[in-house]
C-alpha cells in the first residue's frame, strides 16, 4: 500500500529501529503491534509490577493500550481510550509510558528486545450487532430459571399491569414474590425506578413480601447507588450466557428430534 495506507513491519528490529517505527505510528495515530520482552510497572487506581516476559502489546489509535500475555483472552495491564503516549529510547531498553492526566494513571512498557514491530493503517465502521434481545434474555431465563439464582421459579412472563408488563413474575428459593425487569445494556436510573413502579403495584395490594430484581450486563452511573436506596437487587446477566443458554436448548431440541427419526 502507497502514502498513507502503508503498512510497516520489521522483524527482529534494533531497539532503536523499534523505537522510531512505534513513535512514528503513535503519532500517526495508526494501531501499533509489539511483540517482545518486557516488564511493566503501573500506578493509578492500584499499583502493580509485572515480571519480564514475552508478550504483546497493542496501542491503538483510541489511544488505549493493552498488554496480553501468550495465555489467557483478557490483558493483564491496559490503560483505557484517550490515554497518551511518550515514547523513549534508553542506552539498553524501550520505554513507552502510556498516561491519563486527570485520572493521574500510568502505565510503563519496557522493552529490552523486540521481536515484532507492525504499523497499521486499519479501518473498521462496520457495526456490532448483539444477536441477542430483551426477549432472548427473557427466554433464557424461563429455560433456565438459576440465570437469576437458585431456587427461583419463574410463574409467568410480560404479566400485564398498570404502569406496563413485566418480563418475569416468579418466587425465589424462599418463596417470595419476585418481580424481575431485564435490559440488555446497561440498565441506567429510569430502569431502576420502572422497577419499584411494577414492585409498588403489589406491595399496594397486599400485604406479601415482594422482591425487584434488575438483570443486565452492567449498571449505569448512579443506579447501583438508586437500587440500594429503594431496596432493590441488582443481577448482572450478559445477552452473550443468555444467547448461549438458547442454542443449547435448539440443539438439545435437533438431538432429540433425529434421535426420535432414527428409531421411527
Amino acid at each position: 500500500m502507497e502514502g498513507s495506507r502503508k503498512q510497516v513491519v520489521l522483524e527482529n528490529p534494533t531497539l532503536e529501529e523499534a523505537y522510531r517505527a512505534i513513535k512514528r505510528g503513535i503519532s500517526g495515530h495508526r494501531t501499533v503491534l509489539v511483540v517482545g520482552n518486557c516488564w511493566v510497572d503501573y500506578e493509578g487506581r492500584a499499583s502493580s509490577k509485572l515480571d519480564p516476559g514475552e508478550r504483546i502489546v497493542l496501542f491503538k489509535s483510541d489511544g488505549s493500550a493493552l498488554v496480553h500475555r501468550p495465555r489467557d483472552y483478557a490483558p493483564v495491564n491496559w490503560q483505557p481510550p484517550g490515554s497518551l503516549f511518550r515514547t523513549k529510547l534508553m542506552e539498553d531498553r524501550l520505554l513507552v509510558r502510556v498516561f491519563r492526566r486527570k485520572e493521574s494513571e500510568v502505565l510503563e512498557v519496557y522493552f529490552d528486545r523486540v521481536i515484532l514491530v507492525a504499523v497499521l493503517n486499519i479501518v473498521d465502521a462496520g457495526e456490532f450487532y448483539l444477536h441477542a434481545s430483551e426477549e432472548d434474555m427473557k427466554q433464557a431465563i424461563m429455560i433456565q430459571p438459576s440465570l437469576l439464582e437458585k431456587g427461583f421459579r419463574p410463574i409467568t412472563a410480560e404479566k400485564p399491569v398498570e404502569p406496563g408488563f413485566i418480563d418475569i413474575l416468579g418466587v425465589d428459593g424462599r418463596n417470595v414474590l419476585t418481580v424481575v425487569e431485564i435490559k440488555r445494556k446497561a440498565a441506567d436510573k429510569e430502569a431502576v425506578l420502572q422497577l419499584k413502579r411494577y414492585l409498588d403495584v403489589f406491595k399496594i395490594d397486599s400485604d406479601r413480601e415482594v422482591r425487584g430484581i434488575l438483570v443486565a450486563p452492567e449498571l449505569a452511573r448512579g443506579a447501583q447507588r438508586m437500587l440500594a436506596a429503594l431496596g432493590l437487587e441488582f443481577k448482572a446477566l450478559s445477552p452473550q450466557r443468555c444467547a448461549e443458554v438458547l442454542k443449547q436448548r435448539r440443539s438439545r431440541r435437533l438431538t432429540e428430534f433425529l434421535g426420535r427419526e432414527k428409531r421411527g
